[in-house]
């Protein structure tokens, strides 16, 4: 599948979603596809809790990472799909979470240049506002992504050491998997596979970009920022699949206007989407439903929300909320099924 990027129109108009098999999604299309497991974003909590929650259901006998016959990856979850999809048994990979990190020869300890937190998700929070439509939505953040590149940019390749330091693998897998990042210069979301020409570690960095905090990853003389900031989750990327299983760490938080400080703290606490834009989780699933797919949805329960924390970007929640998610799972594998 090559890489695709989705048209948005003008400034005020709607946007409309890509699916892998159509540019255009038709009202009810054939389902011929068995099972999409979709990885949403959330942060070093977020990519833990995932992790916990594969295991999890994994020991408790339900392997969705072997039953996926495609992975969708956004955000922290993009982490997750390489790192779900490098063939390692889930075991393994909650082991490795749980385990001390380890700091990569050579890399350099030195704080990287950044943009004080409580600003970032001030102008998040204005930019979700202002918004007449998804699509200006990612424009605008495309353009603070750019904005803050002045300062950010120095840290560009010791960012993507890092996110390389994290994949098990560098190689694209054999099996079908989508990273979603959103195009910095137009707003257009792109999804990135094994057959888009872009390294993983690429593809993957820049799904991670998230603009304030980290600089836009280039591709071929294109900035990138984080695909979640058009969605969480991208689910509407599964279309098409009999089930399709949504990991969401963020629980749809981010989907309607909230006020301030309504919500707790999460990466993605500044940006609100009206749910008529489509491309909040609630939305996404309610569509995938009436095309016919059976959508399982796991979202974290209270003790993962609070193995969690406020801040899913610290590294420090990693440990607690893979354990939460590892004991969620083995829950969640009673209730799950594949339609």
């Amino acid at each position: 599948m090559p890489q695709f990027h989705e048209s948005l129109p003008p400034a005020g108009g709607k946007a409309r979603s890509v699916t892998p098999d159509s540019v255009r999604r038709t009202p009810h299309p054939q389902v011929v596809h068995n099972v999409a497991l979709v990885l949403g974003g959330g942060g070093a909590a977020g990519n833990a809790w995932e992790i916990g929650i594969i295991a999890g259901l994994a020991e408790a006998g339900l392997d969705v990472t072997a039953a996926a016959d495609l992975v969708i990856g956004t955000s922290a979850g993009a982490t997750a799909a390489a790192q779900v999809r490098s063939g390692i048994p889930p075991a393994e990979l909650l082991a490795s979470v749980l385990s001390p990190p380890v700091q990569p020869v050579g890399q350099n300890r030195e704080r990287p240049p950044s943009l004080p937190t409580a600003t970032v998700f001030e102008r998040m929070r204005a930019i979700g506002a202002a918004a007449t439509s998804a699509a200006d939505l990612q424009r605008a953040m495309g353009a603070f992504g750019l904005e803050s590149d002045s300062t950010l940019e120095p840290a560009a390749g010791q960012r993507r050491a890092l996110v390389a330091a994290r994949l098990p693998r560098h190689e694209w897998p054999d099996r079908p998997m989508i990273v979603t990042a959103v195009d910095a210069h137009t707003g257009e979301l792109a999804a990135f596979d094994r057959d888009s020409g872009v390294d993983l570690v690429d593809a993957v960095t820049a799904s991670c970009a998230l603009p304030g905090l980290v600089p836009t990853h280039s591709i071929n003389g294109i900035r990138y920022i984080d695909g979640g900031v058009r969605s969480t989750e991208n689910a509407d990327l599964a279309s098409g699949y009999a089930t399709v299983v949504v990991l969401s760490p963020l629980g749809g938080r981010s989907q309607a206007p909230l006020e301030r400080g309504a919500d707790p703290t999460g990466q993605f606490e500044g940006l609100r989407r009206r749910p008529e834009w489509g491309t909040d989780l609630a939305s996404q699933v309610e569509a995938l439903r009436e095309q016919g797919s059976h959508v399982e949805v796991i979202t974290p329960d209270a003790d993962s929300r609070a193995a969690m924390g406020t801040n899913q970007m610290d590294p420090a929640t990693r440990i607690p909320a893979a354990r939460a998610g590892f004991a969620q799972g083995k829950q969640e594998a009673t209730r799950v099924t594949f339609g």
